[in-house]
């Protein structure tokens, strides 16, 4: 029989003592060799009780679990510094409102084996929702918005030399691809969001040449508040997707001189072609109306951003930053 891989689960937590319980537990149940495994339960300067929750977990799990506190807040601060820690060959990263099957890490290991050159993998995301969600979340938020698996995905098995949709909420990296491509990038960092997140991960273990994976096989389930199913969330989500596409579209050409003119052509000529499309598709039902204030406040933080790259040296020189696990400084968006 083939040795199996030893797997570093990686747990960020921030003021979630409620929902962590039921993560740590769906994790502690896997059909898969506690002594292959490790918990990692990375603390993002909790302001409840997480440590206690944690606590009363050490030493009594069949699995063993580690207890890390990271001060800076910043989820990929908290990512970095757990897979520091870590000895797993695997690292799956999750997060504090996932529960997870039985059956996830061992069908997710099975992918690896299918080619040397998967560097990550995932698998299916469903929405475990708090209340029932309004039909218009139900047509048109069940995919990214919501970090869920797109409801037309319908390939049992992908893999792919470009992104097939890896969410951090239920990725699995080969430790080597992690370090070599230089851990996440900075996303939601003491509340503002700055960076590309797993996107920016993903780009990097695509440029190394590395292939991403899926199977439906391997399923976890995600919890959606309330909160998360108004206007207001998607106002907010598809807003900060402005900060993040505007921190990609920099990286790619790295150069001050093309973010005024690109910036420009963006407000001249994309913007109203884009809003009239979109209003277009809510006048005969195949989009919400809810996504047009929702792009007029995504264009709007791209500008916010642009021009804080183009005024800021030392904030494009953060931008520029490729290995975050080594090369971590402190952020402050508003200086």
């Amino acid at each position: 029989m083939e040795s199996r891989p030893s797997i570093s689960i990686i747990i960020p937590t921030y003021n979630r003592a409620h929902l962590l319980p039921l993560t740590l537990d769906s994790f502690l149940a896997q059909d898969y060799p506690g002594d292959l495994c490790e918990i990692i339960v990375v603390d993002n300067n909790s302001k409840d009780n997480t440590g206690e929750v944690v606590s009363g977990y050490l030493g009594k799990a069949g699995i063993p679990i580690k207890y890390i506190f990271e001060q800076r807040q910043g989820v990929h601060y908290a990512r970095n510094s757990a897979a520091k820690v870590t000895k797993g060959e695997i690292l799956f990263f999750t997060d504090d409102d996932m529960i997870a099957d039985s059956c996830l890490i061992k069908e997710l290991v099975k992918v690896f084996e299918m080619d040397p050159m998967i560097g990550t993998a995932t698998g299916l995301v469903v929405g475990k929702f708090e209340v029932e969600p309004p039909e218009w979340v139900k047509r048109y938020l069940i995919n990214s918005y919501l970090s869920l698996t797109a409801k037309n995905k319908q390939e049992d098995i992908v893999v792919s030399r470009i992104d097939c949709g890896v969410y951090s909420c239920h990725q699995a990296i080969k430790r080597e691809v992690f370090f070599q491509s230089g851990g996440f990038n900075p996303e939601n960092t003491a509340g503002v969001w700055i960076g590309d997140g797993e996107t920016g991960l993903n780009i990097k273990i695509h440029d190394l040449g590395y292939k991403f994976a899926y199977t439906s096989k391997s399923i976890i389930q995600h919890i959606i508040p309330k909160s998360r199913t108004t206007l207001k969330y998607i106002i907010n989500r598809v807003g900060n997707q402005g900060f993040c596409d505007s921190y990609t579209a920099y990286r790619k050409h790295r150069d001050r001189r093309k973010i005024i003119p690109l910036m420009i052509k963006r407000n001249i000529v994309s913007i109203p072609g884009m809003l009239l499309n979109m209003l277009v598709r809510v006048v005969i039902g195949r989009l919400t109306w809810r996504f047009l204030p929702a792009k007029i406040v995504y264009f709007h933080k791209r500008n916010i951003y642009d021009l804080k790259l183009y005024a800021n040296g030392n904030f494009r020189k953060v931008v520029e930053i490729d290995d975050w696990i080594n090369n971590d400084p402190p952020i402050n968006f508003n200086k």
